[in-house]
């Protein structure tokens, strides 16, 4: 069972009920995040015991917010390759490099992990009707997870989303809408309607469980290394789930005792034409402004405005991480050396990554000897066929 306890405030310390539906807290308007009952899993739990379980996600479902199992459903998500990238180390003097491939989910994204627990933590709830605002893959994963839950999924759009990212929402059963501007704006926009007709909100950190579905890939890791974390991480980053997911993975992993040697240091990467987080931790800023006019071809890092941005600031901060920014170009060329060098297809979003590893060696700001994860949010196939 779950040693779900509370959900917690990260900024007042205010507590709240997960038997009901909950959103953010209203004096901080801040998101809300899942506390366990870690003492009790010390003592129950063995870390070793999680690699005889059935693959996916739910074999760490103690640490998960679904109280009820029959509401664990699946697609088959979790448990993604870690593929050792030898010729790309070798090219820039580094010895262990490894690629963490999330394009192995279902609906082709690390999406899936945390619309996975979204919509099944919304039924456990009771909830039927569910929305958001996306780029694309988030919207696609909730119209996958809605269909498999037999609930209504509602989702909106910029007005040039991709017509790939389009179609596969539709093909899912889910209600699509697009509409004119960047993300932040459609968020706005939409959310009045929403509230009108009584729709629950599952964008990005305005729920709770998103982010636990994301931390499944701090725990994956922390077992593949055998429970010493890697040195670094380089993630892509857009709203920063994965980011603090991962960072509140490993605080939990460490408070159970289960980590032997420090934890890695979390570097965001994002493009030049839209890097908030980058420019707010460059600027030692507490909170991260709108990035205006925001522009890439990698739609998921196209965020300008990140709601959890204290949550984010501090786990790169208290990683001692950085950000790095990279150029359309730099991605492009990353992209395809991913394919040619190592046979992996890449989204934009996760070639970025690659991108800015190349830049951090040339800074001279990691040693040769340094474990390192890059991580392929998303397969490359379908903004190959967008592009068609």
């Amino acid at each position: 069972m779950s040693a779900l306890e509370s959900l917690e405030c990260p900024v007042c310390g205010s507590l709240y009920d997960p038997r009901v539906p909950q959103t953010i807290c209203a004096a901080c308007v801040s998101p809300l995040l899942c506390q366990y009952d870690l003492a009790a899993l010390k003592r129950e739990l063995d870390r070793d015991a999680f690699a005889a379980r059935p693959r996916g996600i739910w074999r760490w479902h103690e640490m998960l917010p679904v109280l009820d199992p029959s509401h664990q459903m699946t697609l088959g998500e979790g448990d993604t390759p870690l593929i050792k990238a030898d010729r790309l180390a070798g090219a820039l003097g580094l010895r262990h490099l490894y690629i963490k491939d999330e394009g192995r989910n279902p609906t082709g994204t690390f999406k899936a992990r945390g619309l996975c627990m979204a919509v099944a933590k919304a039924l456990e709830l009771g909830l039927r009707e569910l929305w958001m605002p996306t780029a694309g893959n988030a919207g696609s994963a909730l119209a996958a997870y809605a269909a498999r839950a037999g609930i209504q999924a509602y989702v909106f759009m910029p007005a040039d989303a991709p017509e790939i990212y389009q179609r596969e929402v539709m093909a899912y059963g889910a209600r699509l809408e697009r509409l004119p501007g960047f993300l932040d704006q459609v968020g706005e926009r939409a959310e009045k309607q929403a509230r009108e007709q009584g729709w629950f909100g599952v964008a990005t950190f305005k729920e709770p469980y998103r982010v636990e579905g994301k931390k499944t890939m701090g725990l994956e890791l922390a077992e593949a290394f055998k429970w010493r974390l890697p040195e670094v991480i380089l993630y892509p980053t857009g709203g920063g789930t994965g980011l603090v997911g991962m960072w509140k993975a490993f605080r939990e992993l460490e408070a159970l005792g289960w980590l032997e040697g420090p934890l890695p240091k979390l570097v965001a990467v994002q493009p030049e034409g839209c890097a908030p987080v980058v420019r707010a931790l460059e600027k030692g800023h507490e909170r991260i402004s709108l990035w205006r006019r925001p522009r890439t071809a990698a739609h998921g890092l196209r965020v300008p405005k990140v709601f959890a941005d204290r949550l984010v600031l501090k786990a790169v901060r208290e990683s001692t991480g950085r950000g790095v920014v990279v150029s359309e170009v730099e991605i492009q060329e990353a992209r395809t050396e991913l394919g040619q060098v190592e046979g992996l297809s890449a989204c934009l979003e996760g070639a970025a990554t690659w991108a800015g590893l190349k830049r951090l060696v040339k800074e001279g700001w990691l040693p040769a000897e340094a474990r390192i994860v890059l991580f392929n949010t998303g397969t490359g196939l379908k903004q190959a066929v967008g592009r068609n």
